[in-house]
């Protein structure tokens, strides 16, 4: 099937294509339940060599970064205690990783966590990680304008093959939390 956003004519829905996810996502996919149905998910392959942003977006096309999403993990610390938490902002936007985040976990300091702690933790891969299927103690911080984004393109848990998924899915996620200002220009 088309993909209903970007230029990708084999869209899969992920229920059938659960090989080609990391097991988080493969588990938290057969799992899916919520407003959104699973198969309205939908897989699409695409080279691993271009999978950062700005290379994805020059090879498939600029309309593609506003429908599109980063995933990233920070880590907030207050005293000795980390808190690891997924943020979701559109691509062509960054992380307010030390006002809204900060604020919104109640750390003294917040910063993305290390590549090595994100992957550990997240069992997904640099560069591919989604929030979709990340550990249940950990919030998903997603901006607004996705979850008000019709189509998000997103890594699917690997750097080959990104997911496509109604905004409104964001907000249905487990430890979900929409906030207005997460992405800033």
């Amino acid at each position: 099937m088309r993909a209903p956003i970007g230029d990708f004519d084999n869209a899969v829905p992920a229920p059938e294509c659960l090989d080609q996810l990391t097991e988080p996502v493969a588990a938290a996919v057969r799992a899916w339940q919520g407003a959104v149905p699973a198969d309205q998910l939908l897989y699409v392959d695409t080279d691993p060599e271009i999978a950062d942003t700005d290379v994805f977006v020059e090879h498939y096309g600029p309309r593609l970064l506003d429908q599109s999403a980063n995933c990233v993990i920070v880590a907030g610390k207050r005293g000795e205690e980390t808190t690891l938490a997924a943020c979701v902002v559109r691509s062509a936007t960054r992380v307010d990783v030390n006002g809204v985040v900060r604020k919104h976990l109640g750390s003294r300091k917040a910063r993305f966590a290390p590549m090595e702690t994100a992957t550990g933790g997240s069992g997904m891969e640099y560069g591919g990680i989604t929030p979709i299927g990340l550990p249940a103690d950990w919030p998903v911080l997603v901006d607004a304008t996705v979850v008000d984004t019709e189509w998000v393109l997103i890594g699917s848990g690997r750097r080959r093959g990104k997911l496509i998924v109604p905004g409104k899915a964001f907000a249905q996620l487990p430890g979900a939390v929409v906030l207005e200002g997460l992405g800033v220009s």
